[in-house]
């Protein structure tokens, strides 16, 4: 229950439709539990007495009810929809703001399969809950309490004898409730792993066609299929025994009544309509029961879903603004020390870093070179607080960047990640994405430092050219020098470029690299290169592996003084080597 207090709060601002609708729920309750004593009366009044009048009125009475119920039912259905809709609203927009302040280390905890099943489907399964509780969840509850009510109040002998029964159909009923909330949540698991390998198929298509894997896939696939297949099976064989067993309790109930009443009615102790009406309000205490089993599902499934969002929602980003930040004044330049700084992912483990001490001054441009694992994404992951240092520190023109907020942070920093994503709009749109309000020739100009001018031009639309999701009809190489110009447009104090020139030719490489000497001649400018001929020119070149600085300084320094260095400078560029594109 407690997660779904955490739900309270979205419908709160529907307070007043939410009451609307509760209040001419409870007017359509008391019209129904009306009728059961207007058939009582035409019944001995009319009927018995021969007095026709009274049939004919208290049947005009009826139909009325009927017709104003009916109104008012539309209308309870009208406002828990708008009810139900706005909290899903509310809810989608809270978790994808939550999901938005998540650092990358949340993320490693949460997968995409997960959070968008939970964004998706559990928001769905909320939203029917809530207007499901503003209609029927509600209006069975008050309808057994009401019948109950008059029951006692038509013959008190009758209730008495009835209440074992109903007390034995309530107990069956927390059974299987309880039973079936842990049931649905493993449903929702099983529904994320499906989600999660639907969307790494669909992600990942290429590759799978590549390595003619479609009969592997399949398989993983139809394992996941079948394993939610399974589950949601079982919860609806679980569901299936409940009605009839209600219905074996409420025609027990109606047969007692006949049975007791009847011999009652031989004695002249109650009516014929007394009988009728009391089995009226039987059947309107054990029906809604029947009704509150079939949406028992509703319910267990409504508690397992709040519970997996309130888990999003209570997550607490790794990386968190301090309680007094210190300002971190806009500046076109920035020096960016590292002291001492070890790193583990997730907190624990294997360290990915270990005693890392660098500098980098303004207008440096700082080559970071070494094996795939060695920890050189890891390392500019720390500058822009992605990740934050297990032990040690980063500074910032000697502010500890734990100390600054991360917008402040963000807004002077521009990155190019090792996988390139484009988002579906306009080239011009993704260029301009960290700078929405560049103008022409600022979109431009940053195109031509990245070398991406020229064959924008010549896309049919030019600027205009729409990007299809993920950037399905660009190369690996013109997606990459699109990420580029968007990183470039903002001018940023600190550039980062996570390997993101490996599917550029080496001319055009060059042409980029020499681009950016002029671009960003005052910026600090950190570059991740998994080719030796990216850091050639570059102002200081460090040198990772396992995790440690093991060399540092110039090409010309790193050749006479590192052993690593030469290794990997004769492996792809000594012997004869051509420079070729990656």
């Amino acid at each position: 229950m407690k997660h779904v207090r955490k739900i309270l709060p979205f419908v709160k601002p529907y307070w007043k439709r939410a009451a609307v609708s509760l209040i001419l729920l409870t007017l359509v309750v008391f019209m129904d539990l009306a009728i059961p004593r207007l058939i009582q009366r035409i019944i001995d009044q009319g009927i018995t007495a021969g007095d026709m009048g009274v049939v004919v009125n208290t049947t005009i009475l009826m139909l009325v009810i009927s017709l104003v119920q009916t109104y008012f039912a539309i209308e309870n259905n009208i406002f828990s929809i708008q009810v139900g809709e706005g909290t899903a609203r509310d809810l989608r927009e809270a978790l994808f703001l939550k999901i938005q302040s998540f650092s990358f280390g949340n993320l490693d905890h949460l997968n995409t399969g997960q959070l968008m099943v939970r964004l998706s489907s559990d928001t769905s399964v909320i939203q029917r809950l809530v207007q499901v509780s503003l209609r029927i969840g509600t209006r069975a509850p008050l309808l057994m309490l009401g019948s109950l009510i008059l029951m006692f109040n038509t013959d008190s002998r009758l209730a008495l004898m009835m209440m074992p029964l109903l007390l034995t159909t309530v107990l069956v009923l927390v059974f299987f409730v309880s039973k079936m909330g842990g049931i649905f949540s493993i449903v929702q698991k099983r529904l994320d792993w499906l989600n999660t390998v639907l969307q790494e198929n669909i992600a990942g298509v290429r590759v799978v066609k590549a390595f003619v894997r479609e009969d592997h896939e399949r398989e993983r696939f139809a394992e996941a299929n079948e394993e939610y297949t399974r589950n949601s099976i079982r919860v609806m064989e679980f569901m299936s025994t409940l009605p009839p067993a209600m219905s074996v309790f409420v025609n027990i109930g109606i047969v007692l009544v006949i049975w007791a009443g009847g011999l009652q009615a031989i004695r002249g102790q109650v009516t014929v309509g007394q009988i009728v009406a009391f089995i009226n309000y039987l059947q309107t205490t054990l029906g809604p029961l029947v009704i509150m089993v079939m949406l028992a599902n509703v319910a267990a499934a409504g508690m397992a879903s709040a519970e997996r969002v309130a888990e999003v929602l209570e997550t607490v980003p790794e990386v968190q603004d301090d309680s007094h930040p210190l300002p971190l004044p806009e500046r076109a330049e920035a020096k960016i020390v590292f002291e001492n700084v070890a790193f583990h992912y997730n907190g624990s483990g294997e360290a990915v870093l270990r005693g890392v001490n660098l500098t980098a001054e303004p207008g440096q441009t700082v080559a970071i070179l070494g094996a795939t694992g060695a920890g050189k994404s890891s390392l500019v992951n720390l500058v822009p607080r992605f990740y934050d240092p297990v032990e040690g520190r980063v500074l910032l023109n000697g502010v500890d960047s734990r100390k600054v907020r991360q917008d402040a942070l963000l807004a002077q920093i521009g990155i190019v990640p090792q996988e390139t994503i484009l988002f579906s709009g306009t080239v011009r749109d993704n260029i301009r994405y960290g700078k929405p309000d560049a103008d022409e020739a600022e979109v431009i100009a940053a195109a031509k430092a990245a070398q991406a001018h020229e064959f924008i031009s010549s896309l049919p639309d030019g600027y205009d050219t729409h990007i299809e999701e993920r950037g399905t009809n660009l190369s690996g190489g013109q997606k990459q020098r699109m990420a580029i110009a968007r990183a470039l447009l903002t001018r940023p104090a600190i550039l980062i470029l996570d390997d993101s020139t490996s599917s550029v030719d080496v001319e055009t490489e060059s042409k980029i690299q020499a681009a950016l000497k002029r671009w960003m001649i005052n910026s600090t400018n950190l570059i991740v290169a998994q080719r030796i001929s990216t850091v050639l020119n570059a102002d200081k070149i460090i040198v990772i592996d396992e995790g440690r600085i093991v060399a540092e300084g110039t090409h010309n320094q790193l050749m006479q003084s590192s052993p690593i260095y030469q290794e990997i400078y004769a492996s792809q560029l000594g012997n004869g080597f051509k420079l070729e594109a990656a």
